[in-house]
């Protein structure tokens, strides 16, 4: 099926809006402190949906309501731990970022352990946003062919030219603003869905319900063999149990609200410390009602199909097909036009609000914690903010090369090397941070001695090492023992190693 020309309308309407607000908000940029910060003036209920923008992406589009649709919703789970890990981002570690004139999450490093452990902070960061920028444009191709027919190639061009355009122009001012509106679109087009399938089934909404529950689609756990096998509560590294599962949320939440420069970027615009609270809050209140609601969507969507069955849903079901097509099978099948070209916008938007963050926080990172800092210090503004422009372009065409290079990759091999270098680039560092808030030991040294034994041990569980030497525990779990390792290490090492007298006021959670 192909989209009827109002469809292309509605795609071209938003495409076009977005472009016009970067060009817009490329009349403000006239210094980094507005090109990175947008002022340090945006209210929180602002910043708090362009977090959310950032975090839902084309991916959780497809994988949730495909996860919910064929298994049950075992995938919601780990999202229950955003509210703690943003409620303690928002009281304990916000606060260090708000002081001064912070702009990058990778100044605290220097000033807790020293330049070294900023630039590998930094480095580590802009090294994993441009690995994750070429998956996530080669999976918004893949998406935007499947549902426009339009070739994979042109796909990754249009749509990486179009994020890194108006993103370049715009600075965070478009990127946060546009991030707003992508999440508006997002959640219109999803709401439709759910209408246009409620009003096809004769018992409505509450026939959803009840075929859910007389198969069980609402259960945690998995399907073997058509038998429900509830998820486990035991602490069984082997295998991915619920409480497991939780630790691994809490500490991927927190790796990300407290590590990572496009979420420490927003702190920082914010017009205020309450403001930037207030962030988090929007976000909380706004995501975790999105991700309920895409697990729903794909429950909804096995009602729809075992009402009305259809032999290529029921191939999705049984695998014989990949259940992620279930979403765009719909959009095509049943969708009037106009409202399937919001619908494939919003997709769409949903990717795009993922990239531009990306983009515009590996430019804030490269200029102010590696090129004005080390590299060439004391230049004029204007100078950095061209620089700032440039690094972005060169950003977003690394996105479009490694995009197409995954395309036309034998197999997964490059895909499988990203997730690998990805794990391995952004282990230890929320261990990193634990160490520098919540003790007042450590320097430089206890913090390499802690990387470089995290290293190795995430090159050990990534596959690097002899297949000899096996891994006893699931891989999934990697990132959060690591953070515990570096943790451990780093803090024996501070307590091991002649202590050098530092000014450490403002700088932990016992001398701020």
């Amino acid at each position: 099926m192909t989209l009827h020309w109002l469809d292309w309308g509605m795609i071209g309407l938003y495409a076009g809006g977005m472009l016009a607000m970067g060009i817009f908000f490329a009349r403000r940029n006239r210094d980094t402190e507005e090109y990175f910060l947008g002022g340090r003036s945006f209210p929180g209920w602002a910043i708090g949906l362009s977090i959310v923008g950032t975090a839902i992406s084309s991916i959780t589009f497809l994988s949730m309501p495909a996860d919910a649709y064929k298994t049950t919703w075992v995938r919601f789970l780990p999202y229950i731990c955003m509210p703690l890990a943003a409620g303690i981002a928002a009281w304990v570690i916000v606060p260090f970022f708000r002081q001064g004139r912070t702009t990058s999450a990778y100044e605290y490093l220097e000033a807790r352990f020293g330049p070294s452990i900023r630039v590998y902070g930094a480095a580590t960061y802009i090294l994993a946003q441009l690995l994750r920028l070429s998956l996530v444009l080669y999976l918004i191709a893949l998406l935007a062919h499947e549902l426009t027919g339009v070739d994979v190639t042109t796909c990754i061009v249009v749509a990486g030219v179009f994020v890194a355009l108006y993103t370049v122009l715009g600075g965070i001012d478009a990127v946060i603003w546009t991030d707003v509106i992508q999440t508006v679109v997002l959640a219109s087009g999803s709401l439709l869905c759910l209408g246009i399938i409620v009003h096809a089934l004769p018992g409505g909404f509450g026939q959803i319900l009840e075929i859910a529950e007389a198969h069980d689609k609402l259960s945690l756990g998995s399907f073997v063999d058509g038998t429900l096998v509830p998820l486990g509560w035991g602490f069984d590294l082997g295998a991915k149990t619920a409480p497991l599962m939780l630790l691994m949320s809490a500490s991927f939440f927190l790796t990300e609200f407290t590590t990572s420069q496009h979420y420490v970027q927003r702190y920082c615009a914010a017009r205020s410390l309450r403001e930037a609270r207030k962030s988090l809050a929007w976000a909380v209140a706004v995501a975790m009602p999105t991700w309920l609601f895409y697990m729903f969507l794909g429950t909804a969507l096995f009602a729809l199909f075992t009402v009305f069955p259809d032999p290529e849903a029921t191939a999705m079901l049984d695998g014989s097909q990949r259940a992620e097509q279930i979403v765009p099978y719909f959009v095509l099948g049943w969708l009037p036009p106009g409202v399937a070209g919001l619908v494939v916008a919003a997709a769409l938007a949903a990717g795009m609000s993922s990239l531009d963050s990306s983009i515009n926080a590996i430019s804030t990172v490269a200029i102010v914690d590696i090129y004005r800092r080390h590299l060439v210090p004391d230049r004029d503004d204007r100078h950095y903010l061209r620089v700032a422009w440039g690094i972005a372009a060169v950003a977003g065409a690394a996105m479009i090369v490694g995009a197409t290079g995954l395309l036309y990759a034998e197999g997964p091999t490059l895909q499988d090397i990203s997730i690998k270098l990805t794990s391995l680039l952004g282990g230890g560092i929320l261990g990193i941070y634990a160490i520098g808030f919540t003790t007042r030991r450590g320097d430089a040294r206890a913090v390499w001695g802690g990387i470089v034994c995290t290293v190795a041990f995430t090159l050990w569980t990534t596959g690097f090492f002899p297949a000899a030497w096996t891994v006893p525990f699931d891989t999934y779990y990697t990132a959060f023992i690591g953070n515990f390792a570096m943790f451990v290490v780093g803090y024996a090492l501070a307590r091991v190693l002649p202590a050098r007298v530092r000014d450490l006021r403002g700088l932990t959670l016992w001398s701020r």
